[in-house]
C-alpha cells in the first residue's frame, strides 16, 4: 500500500520556487531543496520526478501568482500606457508575491539562454514571444505607427523589460522609476 504524503504539495512547490528564484536553477542543489521544503530527496523525486520536474512546477506556481498582472496587461485598453503600467507592475508584483527582486521567469530566461535544456528553453521562448506579441498588439493601437516601427519598438521594449528585471534586483526605486520613464520617452 502506498504511503500518503505527509506534506502539502502546493506549499513545498512555493518553497522550492522561492529557493530557485533566489539562487537560480544551477545554484540550487537537491540538498538545499530538501532543507527549504522540509521533505526528503525520495519525496521530491516521488512527487516531481527530478529537480527539473520540481523546477517546472515552480515556474507554473510563479505564473499563477503573477497571472493577475498579466490579465490586467492583456485586458488594458490604453495601448502604450498599458505597457508602461506593465513595467511598473512587473517590478512591484515580485515584491508583493514574496518580497523578491527581479522576475523569476526573466531570471530563468537569462540563466537558460545558453543551456541545452530544451524543455525549459521552449517554455522561456514561448513566454518571451507572448510578451512581445502583447507589446505589438498594444503598439498597434497607435495608428500613426507603421508595422516596421511597431516591430522595432516591440523588440526594444522586450530588451528594456529584460534590463528592468536585472536592474530591479540591485537598483533603488527612484532609479527604477527613472529607467521606466526614460524608456517610454523613446516610444
Amino acid at each position: 500500500m502506498a504511503r500518503s504524503k505527509q506534506y502539502n504539495e502546493q506549499e513545498v512547490v512555493e518553497k522550492a520556487m522561492s529557493l530557485f528564484w533566489r539562487n537560480g536553477y544551477e545554484n540550487t542543489s537537491v540538498r538545499m531543496l530538501e532543507k527549504e521544503m522540509g521533505i526528503n530527496q525520495f519525496s521530491i523525486y516521488a512527487s516531481f520526478g527530478n529537480k527539473q520536474g520540481l523546477f517546472l512546477e515552480s515556474l507554473k506556481c510563479y505564473k499563477s501568482k503573477v497571472n493577475g498582472m498579466f490579465e490586467k496587461f492583456k485586458n488594458g485598453t490604453d495601448g502604450i500606457e498599458d505597457i508602461k503600467d506593465f513595467f511598473y507592475d512587473s517590478v512591484q508584483t515580485p515584491i508583493e508575491v514574496g518580497n523578491y527582486k527581479g522576475c523569476f521567469l526573466t531570471n530563468t530566461y537569462n540563466e537558460f539562454a545558453e543551456a541545452e535544456d530544451q524543455i525549459i528553453n521552449v517554455q522561456m521562448a514561448e513566454f518571451m514571444e507572448s510578451i512581445k506579441q502583447l507589446f505589438i498588439e498594444k503598439l498597434r493601437t497607435d495608428k500613426s505607427k507603421d508595422e516596421e516601427t511597431i516591430l522595432k519598438q516591440a523588440n526594444y521594449l522586450l530588451l528594456a523589460k529584460h534590463g528592468l528585471a536585472a536592474a530591479s534586483r540591485v537598483n533603488n526605486k527612484k532609479e527604477i522609476e527613472d529607467y521606466i520613464e526614460l524608456t517610454f520617452n523613446n516610444i
